[in-house]
């Protein structure tokens, strides 16, 4: 059986969340052992195993983006086979949008009233770019409605970038300088969580939940791309009852 983290936040009754981790499926070693992921390497009978496991807590196969690191944000009301997107959004109940990662940041959205969900890769490319801000455009609702949770990623004393890095983001918002630690050599430590936080509530959204896991340090819990290099991907998952 898939093994499962259930999001802590106040959404509606009518929003259904859910939050894969790394145990649980059937792919070995380095993909052990749930992994979602289909272009990692891994035997795609196994994925297609581990997928048909989560499917049994799922109303209807996920929306099974193809991840870029863009902005580009799919509708899963009428779900092709796949779609290049980084973000889900739905107001159809039983459509289940979802996105994979492995150290870079998943984030849920969904209003006060229930009437739109929606998820977004968030890598610091794309949360750069603007993923979120797309996102919540798509759902055209006012961001003061909007729910938002933040679920497992790489934690700030893990995710080393360059000066370069850190630089975008300062010149985008000053007060970005605040989620960067110096480390010496023009290396610094960011704050993914923090990040995603500032722009959340720069566009409006004031209930973020979430949050203060770190995907590398856990590698009993959580895949990682920066820990393994080779492995697998953890899926986060919504929609509407």
């Amino acid at each position: 059986m898939a093994d499962l983290l259930i999001p802590d936040w106040p959404a509606p009754a009518s929003v259904r969340a859910l939050q894969t981790l790394r145990s649980g499926g059937c792919s070995p070693s380095p993909w052990a052992s749930l992994n979602l992921g289909d272009h990692v390497g891994d035997d795609p009978t196994r994925v297609a195993a581990n997928r048909a496991a989560l499917r049994r807590h799922l109303p209807a196969e996920p929306l099974w983006l193809q991840q870029v690191h863009g902005i580009a944000v799919a509708a899963a009301d009428i779900p092709p086979t796949a779609t290049p997107a980084d973000a889900a959004y739905s107001r159809q109940s039983g459509r289940v949008c979802a996105v994979m990662t492995a150290d870079c940041l998943p984030v849920l959205f969904c209003d006060r009233a229930g009437t739109v969900v929606a998820a977004a890769h968030a890598g610091w490319r794309g949360l750069l770019a603007g993923v979120l801000e797309a996102t919540l455009g798509k759902m055209a609702v006012p961001p003061s409605e909007i729910l938002a949770w933040l679920g497992p990623a790489i934690g700030p004393q893990c995710f080393e970038v360059g000066a370069e890095v850190r630089a975008a983001f300062v010149t985008a918002a000053p007060t970005a300088a605040v989620a960067f630690q110096a480390r010496g050599g023009d290396k610094w430590l960011a704050d993914i969580y923090t990040l995603a936080r500032q722009r959340l509530q720069a566009a409006g959204v004031a209930s973020i939940t979430g949050g203060g896991w770190c995907t590398v340090s856990d590698p009993a819990r959580f895949f990682s791309y920066r820990r393994d290099g080779v492995g697998g991907r953890m899926a986060t998952l919504i929609w509407l009852a």
